[in-house]
């Protein structure tokens, strides 16, 4: 028998229990999941976890800006409905139009030509404004550019804030949840292998857990012409790992090694993973897995390998995933060594491939020791 139709409604509410954090945008930053990656990525019988934080809405930096924005509020430092203004090369973007809707605060990053068009599309629709920078500074090339540009900005808006996540000590802690998920979700860690930009999430993690498993082995990865382990700059087509610059919140002493790598290796490693393991990310994501992939064979079978995934791919369709623009930059067609090129200390040569170094010092540390420092600059 048919029921008759209410002719009035109540009001829709919202469930008690879906008041929790857990049910606004911010609260789904955060508890990503882990994932093994084995062969055929790795050889038989060995394999690494990785921490696929690309799970997040907007990839790794969300936490950062989550944290940075809440942080700088309570302290007073970040005026209710004030302007945040940054640089950034896309991910801690998107983290920062988050923070933005989360705590009503508009959002103007500062970026360069670099940035992908999907990217610029996806903060503008999030609410931000894209600020570009079109010169590259002499000295500090496309970041140094838009650090001044956020200078600016600043200058022009009233009460206006900028993060700083190169030395904002904020970067780091954030991720210390990050640290705690990992060791919730695999126990222990023997080594951890994670890209190195501004610092924030390699100093945050890693410091945990070395305050946990103290023979933790820290391997950090970087992009060829990176200046942040002492190389000299270069133009540098990869984004998200590396620095023109010299990040305050690099943790030196936490690193037991670095890596850098090369942008057709990191491209080879992320189709390949794409392929072989329907889970992948960008030009940080392949270079961190070349390294950890290479470390399931050199390292004991019983070493418990975790890497940190910092994004997905989607922002990458028409770089690392489009064979047009990888064939224009020359990254398809060669296979990445099965080793790493090894130099004793980063100042050896300049190094256009994978190269490995076990010697890890704060390049600004040495130059002042020599009195060198206009020149590292």
């Amino acid at each position: 028998m048919n029921q008759p139709i209410p002719t009035s409604l109540a009001p829709a509410q919202v469930p008690a229990e879906a008041k929790r954090p857990m049910y606004t945008p911010a609260g789904l930053v955060g508890d990503t999941p882990v994932l093994w990656i084995g062969e055929p990525f790795t050889a038989a019988g060995r394999g690494f976890w990785v921490k696929l934080e690309g799970r997040n809405p907007g990839g790794i930096k969300d936490r950062a800006a989550l944290y940075m924005v809440r942080a700088a509020r309570e302290r007073g430092r970040l005026l209710p409905g004030a302007r945040i203004v940054e640089s950034t090369s896309g991910t801690l973007g998107l983290g920062l139009a988050l923070a933005g809707a989360t705590f009503g605060h508009p959002v103007t990053v500062v970026t360069d030509p670099g940035m992908e068009p999907l990217m610029t599309g996806l903060l503008t629709a999030y609410g931000a404004e894209v600020d570009l920078v079109d010169t590259p500074h002499a000295t500090g090339g496309w970041q140094e550019a838009r650090r001044h540009r956020v200078q600016e900005l600043v200058a022009v808006h009233a009460d206006s804030w900028c993060p700083d996540q190169y030395n904002n000590p904020d970067n780091v802690a954030a991720y210390a949840p990050l640290a705690h998920e990992i060791v919730a979700q695999l126990g222990r860690v023997d080594t951890l292998v994670v890209s190195v930009g501004t610092g924030g999430h390699s100093a945050g993690i890693a410091s945990v857990l070395r305050g946990l498993f103290p023979h933790l082995r820290v391997v950090g990865v970087d992009t060829t012409g990176s200046t942040i382990f002492g190389q000299p700059a270069a133009p540098r087509l990869m984004r998200g790992l590396g620095s023109s610059i010299h990040p305050r919140n690099v943790a030196y002493d936490l690193f037991d090694e670095v890596h850098w790598v090369a942008a057709p290796e990191a491209v080879w490693a992320a189709r390949r993973l794409a392929r072989d393991h329907y889970a992948t990310g960008g030009w940080s994501v392949g270079a961190v897995a070349l390294v950890a992939r290479w470390l399931t064979r050199t390292l004991p079978p019983e070493d418990r390998i975790v890497a940190v995934f910092p994004d997905g791919p989607q922002r990458y369709v028409g770089t690392v995933f489009d064979d047009a623009y990888c064939r224009e930059h020359g990254l398809l067609g060669d296979l990445p060594a099965d080793d790493p090129d090894r130099i004793a200390h980063p100042g050896e040569r300049i190094v256009t491939r994978w190269t490995r170094c076990t010697h890890v010092t704060d390049p600004l540390a040495t130059a002042h020791a020599y009195g060198l420092t206009g020149a590292a600059r």
